[in-house]
């Protein structure tokens, strides 16, 4: 069996999923995984899929052909490692540029990888503008210790004037 792993992205739909599984289906592939979401009337989504190595290319030529998507494919590495250690971290404060990029910034200098990140900007309460909120799960690397990130992160957050909360998941 073969690993794919694409991307589609267009205007969004109804049935955009459907269509894409359908086509997954109907081509000898077995859907493994997939992250989607709607940005801005956009329909974005990663999927990891499987198939036999003779029908790859004709399953990625019927995904193309869906109309009014981009997709781009790619062969995932045969061997994907896992963190050591993954944990949650949690932030939130008024909005200001900035606050990803030294959090990411952060965790970058010492190899850890973000493994899933959903941000968003929400209405404060009582019209106080907007509050910028990150949830992500990260992954540690052996040599890196949560509390000697965690005491990092909190600085920066100080810094930034944003609550932060990191640990590990349940």
């Amino acid at each position: 069996m073969k690993s794919l792993v694409f991307t589609a992205i267009g205007p969004d739909r109804p049935g955009i999923v459907d269509e894409l599984s359908s086509v997954v289906n109907a081509n000898g592939g077995n859907w493994l995984e997939s992250r989607m979401a709607r940005f801005c009337g956009q329909f974005a989504g990663i999927v990891r899929i499987e198939c036999e190595e003779s029908q790859s290319d004709v399953l990625l030529n019927a995904l193309k052909d869906i109309k009014r998507l981009n997709l781009v494919t790619t062969d995932p590495e045969d061997h994907c490692p896992l963190p050591n250690e993954t944990v949650t971290l949690e932030l939130v404060g008024l909005d200001h540029p900035g606050i990803l990029s030294e959090i990411s910034r952060a965790l970058a200098k010492h190899s850890v990888n973000v493994e899933k990140l959903h941000t968003e900007c929400i209405s404060a309460p009582m019209g106080g503008g907007s509050l910028f909120k990150a949830t992500a799960v990260i992954g540690l690397p052996e040599d890196v210790k949560l509390n000697d990130l965690k005491g990092q992160l909190e600085q920066i957050a100080a810094d930034l004037m944003v609550d932060l909360k990191i640990g590990r998941q349940n």
